[in-house]
């Protein structure tokens, strides 16, 4: 794993978190505690938690115990630092925009999980082991700094469970049906009456965000832009009462014939080659596949990789498409704040770190 003496620094990179006080704020704030690479400088939030302490300002809901370090550090507004050259933003999508816009044009690099810049053309929509080469749009972009995002929660895992058939066969097509965790709603998120003994069969603009941005991300970058992959893509998107875990049941049409143990081989090459990404928040198999006929759940194999996997199971035939599968990610690690920690880190050793911090 690089070290920060790899990258050409002495001391940890300041960071600052924008939106710290929801549920993925704070889902930063667990996994950035004990960062070998960032130190938390600045948490920043509305106006209504500015000026409070943390642990006043923020219901902690994570399992791990608020750190005290953090518990006492005074919530600002969202206004750039020049002391903290890399953002983390986790805004809800009504105010991201600008935000973020300002943050990139006072020099800051600024990773994203908010929806509003995903599909900018300059703007990569990075999974790291899927299209690091779209960092090459960032120095394309008009700020000081740059801005990098993160996608869709439930968009992640399906990539990274499809890349592998991607590379292997092509991918002509396929539909999604996820059941997607209460966790990824936010805080206060949705209400007890809504979500007890029910499925919701509705979240704003998901099914969109998943049939675009995959298109998206398994692109290529040609001269300075990114050619959308020609997929045809269906999502289908449930509110279901699971509190961390997204899971999508996949049906997809290959490019090209595959037998199962081809399909099995692809995962298996794509988790077990070095990924050489050699960074903190990697795990060593971005793909694990489950042979339980009832894998993968949320409840057993969401926290794979320490919740950076993606748990694949349930292959078989589809006798409307080519194959079947079932595909489970965690929502608030890889599909939020660990998904962008480590996008963060392949930009920094890649060199997208404003040249004055280092």
């Amino acid at each position: 794993m690089r070290t920060l003496q790899d990258l050409g620094l002495s001391e940890k990179i300041p960071v600052c978190l924008l939106g710290a006080t929801g549920s993925v704020g704070q889902r930063f704030v667990s996994l950035l505690a004990e960062h070998p690479w960032f130190d938390i400088r600045a948490l920043m939030a509305s106006d209504r938690s500015a000026g409070k302490s943390y642990s006043e300002a923020t219901s902690w809901v994570q399992s791990a115990p608020l750190p005290d370090r953090v518990a006492g550090m005074i919530v600002q507004r969202c206004e750039p630092r020049e002391d903290c050259p890399l953002a983390f933003s986790s805004l809800d999508s009504s105010v991201a925009g600008d935000i973020e816009s300002s943050f990139a044009e006072a020099g800051s690099l600024v990773v994203s999980n908010a929806k509003n810049h995903r599909m900018d053309a300059d703007v990569p929509l990075l999974v790291p082991e899927v299209n690091s080469a779209h960092l090459d749009l960032a120095p394309l972009q008009q700020h000081s700094g740059a801005i990098i995002t993160n996608p869709n929660c439930s968009t992640i895992g399906v990539v990274l469970a499809l890349k592998p058939l991607f590379d292997a066969f092509g991918v002509e097509a396929f539909s999604v049906v996820t059941l997607q965790a209460v966790s990824g709603a936010g805080l206060p998120g949705v209400s007890s009456l809504q979500m007890l003994d029910n499925v919701l069969p509705y979240i704003d603009g998901e099914e969109n965000k998943i049939e675009t941005e995959s298109c998206k991300i398994l692109g290529v970058l040609e001269e300075g832009a990114i050619n959308p992959a020609p997929i045809i893509v269906s999502a289908a998107c449930n509110r279901v009462a699971v509190i961390d875990g997204h899971t999508s049941c996949v049906s997809v049409r290959l490019a090209s014939e595959a037998t199962h143990d081809d399909l099995l081989r692809a995962w298996d090459r794509f988790s077990a080659e070095p990924q050489q990404l050699g960074l903190p928040s990697a795990p060593a198999r971005p793909v694990h596949y489950l042979t339980g006929r009832a894998d993968p759940q949320p409840r057993l194999h969401r926290d794979l990789g320490k919740g950076m996997s993606v748990s694949v199971g349930r292959l078989r035939d589809c006798p409307v498409l080519d194959f079947k599968f079932v595909a489970l990610s965690h929502n608030t690690v890889r599909g939020a704040a660990g998904g962008a920690i480590l996008a963060a880190e392949l930009a920094i050793a890649r060199g997208l770190l404003p040249d004055s911090s280092r």
